[in-house]
């Protein structure tokens, strides 16, 4: 007789969902992972991240990039958030894995003002006609705060 494994999946409470939304107040950065429309195959790149004034997920990028022409293409995309110290095991730093749609939306006054004040040197870019906001809606997300601390979350434990 087999013995079943135990789920490494721990139930989610909340210092998981304190833990995952705190990674994603503090992220100025992220990697984003979209679909390539033409092989189906997975596209990875580095985003800057931040939220708007209304608390939504965001990010600011050229329509001319690789990652923009394709999330247009299919807006089902991922985001992963953590960084880990130069030194240490990378894998043993805590890390949210988001499941989210994307949807450009307008540079409102306010949307800009926030953005900028997180990321003062993309006033640079931000009024090219080309930069737009991306917001993305957490559809679910992966916590994994180190070995043996995994969590599945609902986009509602992301909620404030």
């Amino acid at each position: 007789m087999t013995q079943a494994r135990p789920s490494p999946i721990r139930p989610t409470d909340d210092t998981a969902r304190a833990v995952a939304r705190d990674l994603i107040a503090g992220a100025r950065i992220a990697a984003l992972g979209v679909v390539d429309p033409d092989t189906g195959a997975p596209h990875v790149t580095r985003i800057a991240f931040g939220r708007g004034d209304d608390g939504s997920l965001l990010t600011l990028i050229s329509d001319l990039s690789a990652h923009a022409i394709r999330l247009k293409a299919s807006p089902v995309c991922s985001l992963l958030i953590g960084e880990a110290p130069a030194k240490g095991d990378p894998l043993a730093f805590t890390r949210l894995t988001l499941a989210a749609t994307a949807q450009v939306v307008p540079k409102e006054a306010a949307t800009r003002a926030a953005w900028l004040s997180h990321h003062p040197k993309s006033q640079l870019y931000i009024d090219f006609a080309d930069f737009n906001f991306v917001r993305f809606t957490p559809l679910s997300a992966d916590l994994n705060g180190g070995f043996g601390k995994a969590y599945t979350l609902s986009a509602d434990d992301l909620t404030p």
